[in-house]
């Protein structure tokens, strides 16, 4: 697929994908790991989405569009592995030991904080309305840690923990992505991205021993197919093409609109409590997100911008 510039209806139709979709995965995940294993289950929910693109790529461009060298393998493996396993499937292992949804999405809302702090320890001069933004965000992340750790909180810390780290991990793949080689077609790209998520995951579950009793709900399976349709295919497509066709800033912006869509779900269709720290480290974690993204998308001049372009096109090298 062409890394050229796309249209702004093209670039709001895959940031509304984003938006939406993601904002529910939490919710779909619950409801598949109250049913069934959180690492086998997202495992096999990589795979088969990886077996759908895979059929449907062929189709569109014939099997030797499928052709990666070795080199763009292995960095399309270790992306997945980051971004995948580690960043989105520890979430289910999170939300496993009892995180709600909203608080799940809360946490992962971090990213952008995240990331800003690799930059800077990579040797990047961070602006001050970022460095502002990362403070504030781990205060906001320190009040919703505390309110977990305090008597009488049923959110627990260790699941809590496990989310924080897989945001972590998350970051880290958004941050060294363009540094590392990736097959040219972001379709493929995403693809074998997510083969190399399943393999781990399964693995993973296997060397922890993880049981499946086969004993599964329609609305667990309705929400297992929704994440492989909606959340690995279509919403993780749209996010490795936004990533390709518009400025990171703008794509870093679903970080403070999905949990504000999760936190709704999660409410309504779960009755997932609403406590007061839940609101003041939400609002303070996404004052955080704000900050952070509005001064990366302030350049300092044309030549931070075209940086900029040349950051995001980079990933479909």
């Amino acid at each position: 697929m062409s890394s050229g510039p796309a249209g702004r209806g093209s670039i709001a139709l895959a940031l509304s994908l984003v938006y939406l979709i993601w904002g529910s995965v939490y919710l779909a995940i619950r409801l598949v790991i109250e049913e069934a294993p959180p690492l086998g289950s997202m495992g096999a929910r990589f795979l088969l989405a990886a077996l759908l693109m895979a059929v449907f790529l062929a189709v569109r461009g014939g099997w030797k569009r499928l052709l990666v060298t070795r080199r763009e393998a292995c960095g399309a493996a270790f992306l997945g592995v980051l971004l995948l396993a580690c960043g989105n499937g520890l979430t289910s292992v999170g939300q496993l030991h009892g995180v709600p949804s909203g608080v799940t999405a809360l946490l992962v809302a971090m990213v952008p904080v995240w990331i800003c702090i690799y930059r800077a320890l990579s040797g990047e001069r961070p602006r001050p309305l970022e460095l502002a933004g990362v403070g504030v965000g781990l205060v906001g992340l320190a009040v919703l840690l505390l309110s977990a750790g305090s008597t009488g909180s049923n959110l627990p810390l260790v699941g809590m923990g496990v989310i924080v780290l897989s945001s972590l991990s998350w970051s880290f793949g958004s941050w060294v992505q363009p540094r590392i080689p990736l097959p040219r077609d972001v379709y493929v790209s995403a693809m074998y991205q997510l083969v190399a998520a399943g393999v781990a995951m399964l693995l993973a579950s296997v060397v922890t021993g993880e049981r499946f009793s086969g004993d599964v709900g329609l609305r667990a399976w309705g929400a297992f197919g929704y994440l492989v349709v909606f959340g690995s295919i279509v919403g993780f497509t749209a996010y490795a093409w936004l990533l390709v066709h518009a400025p990171l800033p703008l794509v870093a912006t679903h970080t403070y609109v999905n949990p504000v869509v999760a936190v709704a779900l999660g409410a309504v269709v779960l009755s997932e409590p609403v406590t007061p720290a839940l609101v003041v480290g939400g609002v303070v974690v996404l004052l955080s997100v704000v900050l952070v993204v509005s001064a990366q998308a302030r350049p300092r001049g044309l030549r931070a911008a075209d940086r900029s372009g040349e950051a995001t096109t980079m990933v479909s090298d």
